[in-house]
Order: C-alpha cells, then sequence, then structure tokens
C-alpha cells in the first residue's frame, strides 16, 4: 500500500495544477537565436504574462518561406515561437497554409517549452516512467 501512495506522489509531482504553460518565444527575422537547436533560456516566457484576454493553453511553433521579394526584401524562411491558445481540430497538431509568394508549417504542442528542438525532454520520460510503475502496481 505504501509503494501506490508513494506512486500517487510522484505522478502529482510531475503536473503543475493551476500553472500557466511556459514556452519559447522568438521571431528568428529579429533574433536569430530562434533558428537554434538549442535555444537559450532568455528566449522563455510564463505565458501567463500576456494579457490578451485569453489564456494562453498551448505553444507554437510556425516556419515561414516567402518565396518571392516583396518590399524590397529578399525571399526568407524564418520561424516564429510562442504562446498561443487553440480551439480548432488543430490543436496538438501541425497543419500546412500556402497562398501566392509563400507557405507556412504551423504546430502546436500542449507541454512546456515543446516548442523548442524535438528531443525528448526529461519530464517526457519521467512520466512515461511513472506510468509504466503505476501500471506494474496496478495489475499486481
Amino acid at each position: 500500500m505504501s509503494s501506490l501512495y508513494f506512486a500517487l506522489i510522484l505522478l502529482c509531482g510531475l503536473f503543475h495544477y493551476g500553472s500557466t504553460i511556459m514556452c519559447y518565444e522568438c521571431n528568428s527575422a529579429i533574433n536569430s537565436e530562434c533558428l537554434d537547436t538549442k535555444l537559450p533560456d532568455s528566449l522563455k516566457k510564463n505565458c501567463s504574462d500576456h494579457d490578451r484576454g485569453v489564456t494562453h493553453t498551448l505553444c507554437r511553433k510556425i516556419v515561414q518561406h516567402v518565396d518571392y521579394g516583396v518590399n524590397g526584401r529578399l525571399p526568407e524562411s524564418r520561424v516564429i515561437r510562442s504562446c498561443g491558445w487553440d480551439e480548432s481540430k488543430f490543436k496538438g497538431q501541425c497543419y500546412h497554409r500556402a497562398g501566392y509568394g509563400g507557405r507556412q508549417e504551423v504546430c502546436s504542442c500542449l507541454t512546456d517549452y515543446c516548442n523548442g528542438s524535438q528531443d525528448t525532454t526529461t519530464t517526457t520520460a519521467l512520466l512515461a516512467a511513472a506510468i509504466i510503475f503505476l501500471g506494474r502496481i496496478i495489475c499486481q
């Protein structure tokens, strides 16, 4: 029975009740660090700091490709990382948009700092271990 309490405490410790999501925020058009695979801590943002009248529930990463020069600017690609909210069917997924002269891939995710690199985080590994541990205790 004590191992069940331990597992419950471990599992509860992995979740942040009542806290908001934390994301990377940057635009490679004005900050080249936004293109890095290992993003610096200076780009981390608590999404509750935004006062836009919405509750931010996800992190977003947008990769834009502008294929033609416009207003004297050359064709370019850029990465935009931000806090976001989305109640559509694309929440936690990626989708593509294209139009005259450009295209973009928009991906959203639902865990802290998930709009950084694609590496598995420590929290994900701990969550998987806790689920396996709980499954073993419950199934005994």
